[in-house]
């Protein structure tokens, strides 16, 4: 028993150090007008709306993107609510197939508007 542990304890250290060596991700460039960006709700998304060079997305590129990640974020919001939802008959927390068919058909209807 005693070897388990020291073999976890083991584990988790070489874990830790293996996360503390790794490099911090870069942060996102800031943008170069914030004149430009909406009042509300769509700025999150026109800050990520950078691309794999690191500049920032414009045209096509860009509406397709604010698109997805705008349906995303309400998408995002309806799982957030079905989450506290998700209960049995029983008073107890829905796991599984279960879980995953009611969250499937609460999104659906959120998204539908219901």
């Amino acid at each position: 028993m005693n070897k388990l542990i020291v073999g976890v304890a083991a584990s988790l250290l070489a874990v830790s150090v293996a996360f503390a060596q790794a490099p911090a991700a870069k942060p996102a460039p800031a943008p170069a007008s914030t004149a430009a960006a909406p009042a509300v709700g769509g700025d999150s998304c026109e800050a990520k709306a950078i691309g794999k060079n690191g500049k920032p997305l414009s045209g096509a590129a860009k509406a397709s993107f604010m698109k997805k990640c705008e349906a995303d974020a309400k998408g995002g919001a309806a799982m957030a609510s079905c989450e506290g939802k998700a209960i049995g008959k029983n008073g107890k927390p829905l796991a599984g197939a279960a879980k995953a068919s009611f969250m499937k058909k609460c999104v659906a209807d959120a998204k539908a508007g219901k």
